[in-house]
């Protein structure tokens, strides 16, 4: 199997291991340059000679008390900010940044071309990397830049400007969305998000500094002049001053530091992005061509909103232009991140028309690259797989469905599109709508005995309404014939509807959903699944779920979760003997952990829930390791069907290790 997705998001978590030593060393530097300033005015400017020569110690002297207050308070100033802030961005996730950005969301229903051209893209890209849509949020700004934000790819949202969708062609929008897929797949977002909340603290201090040199400038002087007089009062006014201007100049600091911390964690992973963004598209010329277009814009990628500063790191390219762009630039030189793409480039920008977007691009990106995409007819169909649900997919795809983890490739870009364009219109339609994608999420929910379904219609009528009810049955024929690979995707689809819903039909979705689920009561582990994965990137945008921890628990402490698991997947669809011959062989890839076979009647989908909750918070390689020993679990009688690779699939999701599709060969 492939390592390269679970090692760069090991590196990821090693990044955030450096952000810490980098802010802790920006602290300390902060606190001793603040406490050193205060007991230096105080000292020279401020205490009686008297006092110090009664106090021949310096330790015991007024100004050591000072600087040790102002030390203090500036350290719970910084971590207070700081973990506000992240607390901040965890409940709102990517959504919150989005919005603090300017960003108004894109309805998926949107037909507008150049929004309807982004959507689509999104779509083809999200299906194709195995990962729900994420909502998009469009920024009224004229540079080409996009973002990606998020703690996972339950809460991804994605942020591109107004410049972007306008001033690129669709083969050059590919590569930026392509390059924004990668950060959401390689674990950069969590370490971006931190980020934010961490330089936020770092930069309350130059912020103090300016509020109180502005309240003492608009107290009064009156006041001043009177308090100037006694010799304490005048002393207590000198101090403060003294410790604002040291804030504020303190302050710069803090924004140096913060910019070279950025810079730090941030410029190598966008070279990363942009290989992976070629490997996605195989379409060089795409992310090449919208580099040169930022080159030769006279706008470029920089944005207005004042909130830009603290998230320019997780933009597709520079956001902002200061002094020392060489040292703190968060991004690497427009001219080594085309290089690296195309070694071949003649070095030269093209001026692009800030009315039309259009300047030539010294690579084929010609905005009729669109082969592979939804509505084009030079699509390949060979990596179309069987629709029938229940047909055996050849062992080699499971194989190469292990090694495409995380790391999607035009193959699967070009089946997400045929995909899409396969859906009968009306229920593309609905998954696009968030009143209508309940209805579809409904009919996959849908008993195949026709008395248990009955009693589901009444539930959805009585619970969600007549006109719900009416869609449900109009889709249901459409459901029904729907392959078993393509019912992940028509999620995935959906997901991004039901992200906009109020709290409120939120409410009343998720009821009727569970009331659903009861109705027949019966599930098999495929069903569960299913459910589990719409609950698990449903559930973070309406209510208040506790972000897991950074994947650095060890398997070895897990034991028994492993079993569970190991044991749910080896009995989905055998007998007794088959199920114990898959167990043996999916724990000898899991040898180390000496596991011991669980009976079946001792395990419940409660059990495997909590389970996999556990196991989201292994390390990436250990999620490596149980995700093949399930594919082996699955494998090990040579007759795998389409239903038992999207169950693998399923699980990879819920541990955070999305699987594209299984293609056939």
């Amino acid at each position: 199997m492939a390592t390269s997705f679970y090692q760069r998001q090991a590196d990821a978590k090693k990044n955030t291991s450096k952000l810490v030593i980098l802010f802790v060393t920006a602290v300390i530097m902060i606190v001793g340059t603040l406490s050193a300033a205060t007991w230096y005015v105080t000292e020279i400017f401020i205490t009686p000679r008297s006092v110090l020569l009664a106090n021949p110690a310096w330790y015991s002297r007024p100004s050591f008390e000072y600087s040790c207050y102002v030390g203090l308070g500036s350290a719970v100033l910084i971590f207070g900010g700081s973990f506000f802030k992240i607390f901040e961005l965890r409940q709102g996730g990517g959504k919150l940044v989005a919005e603090s950005l300017g960003g108004k969301r894109i309805s998926p229903s949107s037909a507008k071309g150049d929004e309807r051209k982004l959507m689509n893209i999104v779509e083809e890209m999200a299906i194709a990397s195995g990962v729900p849509v994420p909502p998009v949020f469009l920024m009224n700004e004229d540079g080409i830049n996009a973002f990606a934000a998020g703690y996972s790819p339950k809460d991804a949202v994605l942020g591109v400007t107004r410049g972007c969708i306008s001033k690129l062609n669709r083969s050059e929008l590919q590569g930026v969305i392509a390059h924004e897929f990668s950060h959401i797949l390689n674990g950069d977002m969590r370490m971006n998000i931190k980020l934010i909340g961490v330089l936020h603290g770092i930069l309350l201090i130059g912020l103090t500094g300016h509020m109180l040199l502005r309240g003492l400038f608009y107290s009064g002087g009156s006041r001043s002049r009177r308090s100037s007089k006694d010799n304490k009062g005048g002393g207590g006014i000198l101090v403060l001053i003294a410790f604002a201007v040291a804030a504020i100049i303190v302050g710069f600091i803090g924004v140096f530091f913060g910019n070279l911390i950025k810079a730090a964690v941030s410029r190598q992973r966008e070279f990363l992005a942009d290989a992976s963004a070629v490997q996605f598209t195989r379409d060089p010329g795409g992310i090449s061509g919208a580099l040169q277009r930022i080159g030769g814009y006279s706008s470029g990628s920089r944005l207005e909103n004042s909130n830009v500063s603290e998230a320019s790191h997780m933009f597709f390219s520079q956001a902002i232009y200061k002094g020392l762009d060489g040292l703190l630039a968060t991004h690497p030189p427009l001219n080594m991140r085309i290089r690296a793409i195309d070694p071949n480039w003649d070095g030269k920008f093209s001026p692009v028309s800030k009315a039309t977007g259009q300047g030539h691009v010294s690579v084929s990106t010609a905005a009729g690259v669109t082969s592979g995409f939804a509505g084009s007819t030079a699509a390949t169909t060979s990596t179309q797989p069987s629709t029938s649900g229940t047909q055996e997919a050849p062992l080699e795809s499971i194989h190469r469905g292990l090694d495409t983890v995380g790391e999607p490739t035009a193959e699967h870009q070009e089946y997400a599109a045929e995909l899409i364009t396969s859906l009968p219109a009306k229920l593309l339609d609905s998954v696009r709508e968030p009143y209508s994608a309940r209805a579809v999420i409904f009919c996959l929910m849908m008993d195949s005995d026709l008395t248990i379904r009955a009693t589901q219609m009444k539930m959805v009528r009585n619970t969600a309404g007549h006109a719900i009810h009416e869609l449900a049955y109009q889709l249901m024929p459409s459901i029904d014939a729907l392959a078993i690979q393509k019912r992940l995707p028509v999620i995935d689809l959906s997901l991004a509807s039901l992200k906009s819903l109020s709290k409120n039909q939120y409410k009343e979705f998720i009821q009727c959903f569970n009331q659903l689920i009861k109705a027949d009561n019966k599930i098999d582990l495929f069903e569960w699944i299913m459910i589990q994965v719409i609950s698990k990137h449903l559930k973070p945008h309406f209510e208040a779920v506790k972000p897991r921890s950074e994947g650095n628990q060890k398997l070895r402490k897990m034991r028994e979760q492993c079993q569970i698991l190991l044991s749910a997947i080896s009995a989905a669809g055998n007998d007794a003997d088959a199920a114990k011959l898959a167990y043996q062989a999916g724990s000898k890839k899991l040898k180390d952990l000496q596991l011991d076979p669980i009976p079946q009647s001792k395990t419940n989908l409660k059990e495997l829930a909590t389970a996999l909750s556990r196991l989201e918070a292994a390390s990436a390689s250990d999620r490596r390791c149980l995700i093949q020993a399930c594919a082996v679990a699955v494998e090990v009688d040579e007759h795998i069907t389409w239903q038992e690779t999207e169950l693998l699939r399923g699980v990879a999701d819920l541990l955070d290790c999305p699987i594209p599709p299984i293609l056939a060969t």
